[in-house]
């Protein structure tokens, strides 16, 4: 449904929006999501000659209450979404449901209601703050443009009960953001996104500019805050700790695709798609005797090209259980029906196995062979945070 006029203030959208989501339903449905890029070719007369699949079919869920882990190599599409459910980037394709009413198309008066509810808390905790606006401009302008929200002569005091919320001083109100650390930056920009009283928090890896003793204080405050305001989150980050620390399910991208997703026990101790179990893989250990007797999978060659993916599989020029099958034919994300217990999770492999399990076909061992042409040597580890 399209609302396209500031009048609509009633719409049977926004109404939808105002109404509770009971703990564990999905609040955001998101159904075959694709976004691409054109590749354009001439100055005058442009010509369409390709597009980037930066995000490809993507679909899952994020229930009331839940905190939703996305991790994948840099360039698999993780910030595009993000983006794209905030509609910062139109849609090519696809649906994004906000309680159960379609927003990927929405504008006007409509478009402003969903993005009260839904907000992002962005990556680089200085340059998503305007340094010529002091905090408590930043943190109000919000209630600007939601005047609903909080009466003009009640605004300096939200700002200051915002900035107590984030463990900051109240009077740091009238300092600008040059003046904080990167996690007090970090602490402003959750407070501008809790201005408005979401209900869903996108945070696109809020910890990765980070010190590591800093990235933990900011991790355990939106812990905190997601349990006083009842929050959800999808929380995108490449360290496989602070997602599996913070998340109650994860979803594995890789190459503008959702490969495997699970609650955090499924993917982490029971991964069953080969791309998890190689970033699993790589994640750095703290103790030197493990680290020397871990079995570590290295994947072959680069990441390809998204605007000129591998047919099938996207992941079969990489993978070591490669076969014909998956040259033709794209796997499906679904529960395998072979698989039983924790292993028994979607996964878009055709031949999804534990790490281990017979007939898993381990790197070096005797596993399934490799499609024809495609290389077998080792090659690069894969990025893991």
């Amino acid at each position: 449904m399209t609302v396209d006029g500031p009048d609509s203030v009633d719409s049977p959208v926004e109404a939808a929006f105002a109404q509770e989501v009971a703990r564990g339903e999905p609040i955001l449905e998101v159904r075959d999501l694709v976004k691409h890029f054109p590749l354009t070719r001439g100055v005058l007369f442009k010509k369409q000659v390709g597009a980037v699949k930066a995000v490809d079919g993507v679909s899952f869920e994020l229930r009331q209450g839940e905190t939703l882990g996305i991790v994948g190599e840099s360039g698999c599409g993780k910030s595009t979404l993000a983006k794209v459910l905030m509609n910062l980037e139109p849609a090519t394709g696809g649906s994004v449901r906000f309680k159960g009413e379609e927003i990927s198309r929405l504008s006007g008066a409509g478009l402003k209601a969903v993005r009260r509810n839904i907000q992002m808390v962005f990556q680089d905790p200085y340059t998503s703050l305007n340094p010529r606006m002091t905090v408590g401009d930043i943190i109000g302008e919000p209630f600007e443009i939601h005047t609903e929200v909080a009466p003009r002569g009640d605004r300096r005091k939200a700002v200051q009960d915002l900035l107590d919320v984030v463990g900051l001083n109240p009077e740091y109100i009238n300092r600008y953001p040059h003046q904080f650390s990167g996690g007090q930056r970090q602490r402003i920009g959750i407070a501008r996104g809790l201005a408005l009283k979401p209900e869903v928090i996108i945070c696109d890896e809020p910890v990765s500019a980070l010190d590591v003793s800093v990235q933990a204080q900011v991790i355990n405050l939106l812990e905190q805050l997601q349990g006083e305001f009842n929050l959800s989150y999808m929380f995108i980050a490449h360290d496989l700790s602070i997602v599996r620390h913070i998340s109650d399910r994860v979803g594995v991208m890789y190459l503008g695709k959702m490969v495997e997703i699970g609650s955090d026990l499924e993917i982490y101790e029971h991964a069953t798609h080969p791309y998890t179990q190689a970033l699993l893989s790589a994640v750095p250990v703290p103790d030197p005797s493990a680290r020397e007797v871990r079995d570590r999978i290295v994947l072959t060659g680069d990441v390809p090209s998204p605007a000129n993916p591998p047919s099938g599989c996207r992941f079969r020029t990489r993978c070591w259980k490669a076969q014909e099958r998956c040259v033709v034919e794209v796997p499906l994300l679904a529960a395998p029906g072979w698989l039983s217990g924790l292993a028994a999770h979607e996964s878009a492999c055709h031949f999804a196995a534990e790490r281990g399990a017979e007939g898993s076909g381990e790197p070096g061992g005797q596993g399934e062979p490799k499609a024809p042409g495609e290389p077998g040597a080792a090659g690069e580890q894969p990025e893991s945070g």
